[in-house]
């Protein structure tokens, strides 16, 4: 069953790698679902499912974990939807197909997840913090996206990589400033961001 189930996840990670999907890297999947292990995680909200690769690993982590996860991409939510069922998680993994930014989402979580359009971290974040519990994490992936967030503006080329790495750093110093969130910044993978929601009355 094991050896069953790491095959389908390297069917997976192989179809992202054969067809240019971006998936979390292993040391970033490591992080996240070590996080979810110490932190008594019970659901999670994604905004991103793209081919489901990251909501399967979360719920293989974790045998009461539920997973609710939002893709617009039809082609990526259709495969997700054939790898959730061959990995038979659909009673805990629950996909949405819609912009997420035109989705309202009921329920309370202990872990949001966002990894989807980098340009809109911060619409993100705004507009589903209302979803997670007091104590609860929002995580966020590919922070220094590609490295090229360390690297200052004219070492890069494509106007539209410099928008998205501009909006980034943006999304960085609104982090640091939210004083509802404790925010660490981990240099793991493409840079992992995890924001801890202040209890009321609490530091």
């Amino acid at each position: 069953m094991v050896n069953n189930t790491y095959t389908k996840i390297k069917e997976i990670r192989e179809y992202a790698r054969d067809n240019k999907v971006p998936i979390m890297n292993q040391e970033g999947i490591d992080f996240l679902t070590t996080f979810i292990i110490k932190h008594q995680i019970k659901n999670v909200l994604e905004i991103g499912t793209a081919i489901g690769y990251s909501a399967i690993m979360m719920s293989l982590c974790s045998p009461t974990l539920k997973v609710t996860t939002i893709e617009r991409d039809e082609e990526r939510y259709l495969e997700a939807i054939k790898n959730i069922k061959k990995l038979n998680l659909e009673d805990r993994i629950t996909l949405i197909f819609n912009d997420a930014l035109k989705t309202r989402v009921d329920g309370k979580y202990d872990l949001i997840f966002i990894d989807a359009a980098k340009a809109q971290n911060i619409k993100f974040f705004e507009l589903f913090e209302r979803n997670l519990n007091d104590g609860g994490f929002i995580i966020t992936d590919n922070m220094y996206f590609h490295g090229l967030v360390k690297k200052s503006e004219k070492e890069i080329k494509s106007r539209n990589v410099r928008g998205i790495v501009r909006k980034i750093k943006d999304y960085i110093a609104f982090l640091k400033e939210n004083d509802n969130y404790n925010t660490t910044i981990y240099d793991i993978g493409d840079g992992i961001a995890v924001s801890e929601k202040k209890t009321k009355g609490g530091a």
